[in-house]
């Protein structure tokens, strides 16, 4: 604290000597003024000045000195910040030489009544004003030919795409920073009307067919793409030609609306992330209803530390509820939500609690406390190949966990239930997508049987989220590579987690029970394609610096994900990128009995908790790998239970289902 209060009056001594160095000197420039006035009206030649004239001019240079610094000073030409002096300021240079220039008028033809010759008035304005512009501007030429001799070599050479008004903020702020070594070589511009023309002393040398051309022309190393208003498709098409360019940076201002703010600078400007390559608009959601909606209600988050919940989290906490209650196993990720949280909105009422959606008393304890109004369920494992060999760890944290917290809303008269589901529940071919799937499938009994509006939301990868690909590639690369992909024809759906969050809270308001929503997210992408698009982005060259290697998909993995099943029909919404997809019938009562034996299997550790996953989930794709293990497994347990036998308590080997607490569900 002691060092940034006198840093502060480091600073406030700094300007006052800057504004008494001015006044100074435009003391010493005024009469300088007026003696050059006189010089040049007598032929540059001191001699031939007229001494009538020099007397006058002398008896006047107190009063003139002291009125033209009063007039600089109403004109606050010594309170500007110079450094990032424009045409305004050069306006009250004018002015106030022009307030000179009319005292003196004034005074020596109406007051003063002194010889003087009439040529020099003019001339003195203009060497007045010449002067001053001198002592104001020449510190910004100062400053650039002292930038260029300390950044010297170690310049970077810019490329600044689009010649609009952003571009011509963003050249100013570049001119102007300590900070910055960024030098401006070329503009690029699809409007051909701008072509051969100059944007302070830089030429735009065409469209984005001569990005390549100018990028190996000017060695450039840096490319800013300065068009706010452009979508995010146009944006990808210039920015797959600019990733063409070896070993440079891409930067992005992002924001039509930050033009509109005046919000545009150097500091909007932020690295080209993979989301701007994904070649989809955002998402809009009706965020006025989200906010009434969540308004003053008690709502629970469980899962809320994780990446969708604590996204959930930050939202539904900006739209004042009357209580947020965040519940996660993880009590690392639910501090630092809490902490985020706290710091930002220091008077919402927020609740952080430690547990796990298993344990069933525990759920029901908070419900019964709280009794929430809204209930957005994100807790689940998700990780797909760790769920592959942990099947029972699986259903027993995703399926009967949402269970129990289902449950628990329906008995403490919960209005909205929102379950987050993946497509991976669809045609599912590992056990985390069949785990959701009948996630899907209980929220469906419930809501049948409830009055609670039990309602589903399925999206696609998530960028950025904990396990997905693009935190991993990102370490893979910043450790040197290789960045690994099981199959280069994979393909995914992404969306990213603002966007997921948001299409959650739209179904919440928009449910009205039973539904399965469902986010249009444009067309797949290729992970090999995302991968290599990261390497670049990152300055390396694929395959020269960083190596892409092809592992094979993994257990459970396919090449391709689907968002419906065939059964499943699409019912269109408000919003034209939220679809509405149709609930598959089943018998309620044949579900309800496979749960038991579900529950029972997992808790007893089955080694073929797979095979009875595909009973209740017919769409559930198993693998001939699993099918044979399966056998092998039954086979080797049978004979082992077997051998042991007579050496075990018969009360033991009779125990049987109702020893398994099913009330606990």
């Amino acid at each position: 604290m002691k060092s940034f209060i006198d840093d502060m009056k480091e600073k406030q001594a700094f300007s006052i000597l800057s504004r008494i160095f001015l006044i100074c000197l435009d003391i010493v420039f005024i009469n300088l003024s007026s003696f050059l006035a006189l010089w040049l009206r007598f032929n540059m030649h001191v001699s031939e000045i007229d001494e009538r004239y020099l007397a006058s001019v002398i008896e006047l240079m107190p009063i003139n000195t002291i009125v033209t610094v009063g007039i600089y000073a109403l004109l606050r030409l010594y309170t500007s910040l110079w450094r990032f002096a424009s045409i305004k300021e050069l306006v009250y240079v004018l002015e106030g030489c022009m307030g000179s220039f009319l005292f003196n008028v004034f005074y020596f033809f109406f007051t003063y009544n002194r010889d003087i010759c009439r040529s020099y008035f003019p001339l003195y304005g203009t060497a007045l004003f010449l002067l001053t512009c001198v002592s104001r501007f020449s510190y910004r030429f100062v400053r650039l030919l002292y930038r260029g001799r300390v950044h010297g070599n170690h310049t970077r050479n810019t490329m600044i795409i689009g010649a609009g008004e952003a571009c011509n903020v963003v050249m100013k702020e570049l001119e102007l920073s300590d900070e910055l070594d960024s030098r401006i070589c070329c503009i690029i511009d699809d409007d051909s009307r701008k072509h051969g023309t100059f944007i302070h002393g830089i030429k735009v040398v065409g469209g984005r067919d001569q990005i390549l051309k100018a990028a190996q022309k000017y060695a450039v190393n840096e490319i800013i793409i300065a068009i706010p208003s452009a979508g995010r498709k146009e944006q990808r098409k210039i920015l797959s030609i600019c990733q063409k360019v070896p070993n440079c940076e891409l930067k992005i201002l992002p924001g039509v609306y930050q033009l509109v703010n005046g919000d545009v600078s150097v500091s909007k400007l932020r690295n080209v992330e993979i989301e701007d390559l994904l070649g989809r608009e955002p998402v809009q959601v009706m965020t006025e209803q989200i906010g009434n909606y969540v308004f003053d209600k008690v709502v629970l988050v469980t899962g809320g530390g994780g990446s969708i919940g604590s996204e959930l989290c930050r939202q539904i906490a900006a739209n004042n509820p009357r209580q947020l209650i965040i519940f996660d196993i993880y009590e690392n990720n639910a501090y630092d939500i809490q902490q985020e949280l706290m710091g930002k909105y220091p008077y919402l009422n927020l609740v952080v609690l430690i547990g796990s959606v298993r344990n069933g008393r525990k759920v029901d304890s908070v419900f019964a406390r709280y009794q929430p109004d809204i209930v957005y369920h994100a807790a689940a494992h998700k990780h797909v190949p760790l769920m592959e060999d942990s099947p029972n760890e699986a259903i027993k944290n995703n399926v009967f966990g949402t269970y129990k917290v289902a449950l628990a809303a329906d008995k403490y008269g919960t209005k909205k239930f929102v379950l987050i589901s993946t497509d991976k529940a669809v045609n599912p071919t590992n056990i985390m997508g069949a785990s959701k799937r009948i996630c899907e499938m209980i929220i469906q009994v419930f809501n049948n049987r409830s009055e609670t509006e039990y309602v589903a939301v399925r999206f696609g990868n998530v960028l950025g989220s904990n396990g997905s690909v693009i935190p991993l590639f990102k370490k893979q690369i910043a450790a040197g590579g290789p960045v690994t992909v099981t199959h280069p024809d994979i393909v995914r759906y992404f969306m990213t987690i603002p966007e997921a969050v948001s299409l959650v809270l739209q179904a919440g308001v928009n449910a009205e029970g039973g539904e399965i929503f469902v986010l249009d997210m444009g067309q797949p992408v290729k992970i090999a394609e995302l991968a290599q698009n990261l390497i670049r982005l990152s300055g390396f060259e694929v395959d020269t610096d960083i190596k892409i290697k092809y592992t094979g998909l993994r257990p459970g993995e396919k090449l391709y994900e689907e968002i419906l099943m065939d059964e499943e029909g699409l019912q269109s919404t408000e919003n034209e990128r939220i679809h509405i997809g149709r609930p598959i019938e089943f018998d309620e009562e044949e579900f309800l009995k496979d749960l038991e034996e579900l529950y029972q299997s997992a808790y007893a550790e089955t080694d073929h908790m797979k095979k009875i996953v595909k009973k209740i989930v017919p769409t559930y794709h198993l693998r001939k790998s699993d099918i044979v293990r399966d056998q092998r497994i039954q086979a080797e347990w049978k004979k082992e239970f077997q051998d042991t036998s007579s050496r075990l308590p018969n009360a033991f080997l009779n125990r049987g289902i109702a020893d398994v607490d099913i009330e606990a569900l």
